[in-house]
């Protein structure tokens, strides 16, 4: 049976490359006859005119589904409970989290997750592990809402930056435990942010890469959360003075 005219005139138009929007290609199919297979390369090639052009169609690309993946779960939580919401949430990024006095969920060997945890809409979440998730500032408002929050790892997590540290004041009263190791965008003034945190108990902010003196900010947030053990930087060797900073034996000079 023929397709329609008018679908065969836009195929041609796309193919002959009269139409160069991306949005064009939605309901495109290739002509069928003796046009050669295009590869991937040729394919991209013939519409975008530049690689820079690329690059920003695929940055895009990657906001809108980091966008999509951080929405909130407000219609979830209406009929589940912030508890449900907020597992929920932690394991479609390919997290895990603990409820009370229950055993840890996670994801299985295929990236699924068990649906008991449905039960548990009156059981507190105490622990959750966001270890290397694409969690972001819009994505807390699902966490923010787990008030016996006792426990919380973002390590590695790439989007985590200052502004989502100045977000986490509502869970002041019951988080003890907080991970921010290898965060790529927490600098010195994220961190200031944390003070409110005055029941932490343990801090980890190593490997930093935003933080100019690891060492010495340490210092500082240990003088911040005097309750609170801060894994860090080796403080001690990061204040190490340079060798021409270093007092000099005047019984035996070096030689210039």
């Amino acid at each position: 049976m023929a397709a329609p005219r008018a679908s065969l005139h836009l195929v041609a138009a796309i193919w002959n490359g009269s139409t160069r929007s991306i949005h064009g290609l939605g309901g495109a199919v290739a002509p069928e006859g003796n046009q050669k297979k295009k590869t991937l390369l040729q394919f991209l090639a013939g519409y975008f005119y530049d690689v820079e052009y690329l690059r920003e169609y695929l940055l895009q690309n990657q906001m809108l589904l980091l966008h999509k993946k951080n929405r909130s779960l407000a219609h979830i939580s209406e009929n589940y409970g912030p508890y449900i919401t907020g597992a929920f949430f932690i394991l479609h990024l390919g997290g895990a989290v603990r409820f009370q006095n229950k055993e840890w969920i996670r994801l299985n060997k295929r990236g699924q997750f068990p649906l008991e945890f449905l039960k548990f809409q009156k059981v507190p979440i105490e622990a959750v592990d966001a270890s290397g998730c694409d969690i972001n500032y819009e994505g807390l408002d699902n966490l923010l809402p787990l008030k016996e929050l006792q426990s919380l790892s973002l390590q590695r997590c790439p989007y985590v930056d200052d502004w989502c540290l100045n977000r986490l004041y509502p869970l002041a009263n019951s988080l003890q435990e907080l991970s921010l190791a290898g965060c790529p965008r927490i600098s010195e003034r994220g961190l200031a942010s944390l003070h409110h945190l005055q029941n932490l108990r343990r801090l980890d902010i190593s490997d930093l890469p935003a933080v100019s003196n690891p060492g010495l900010t340490q210092i500082l947030v240990e003088e911040m959360l005097p309750n609170c053990k801060v894994v860090g930087a080796d403080w001690a060797q990061d204040l190490k003075l340079e060798p021409e900073d270093q007092p000099q034996d005047r019984a035996n000079p070096v030689p210039t």
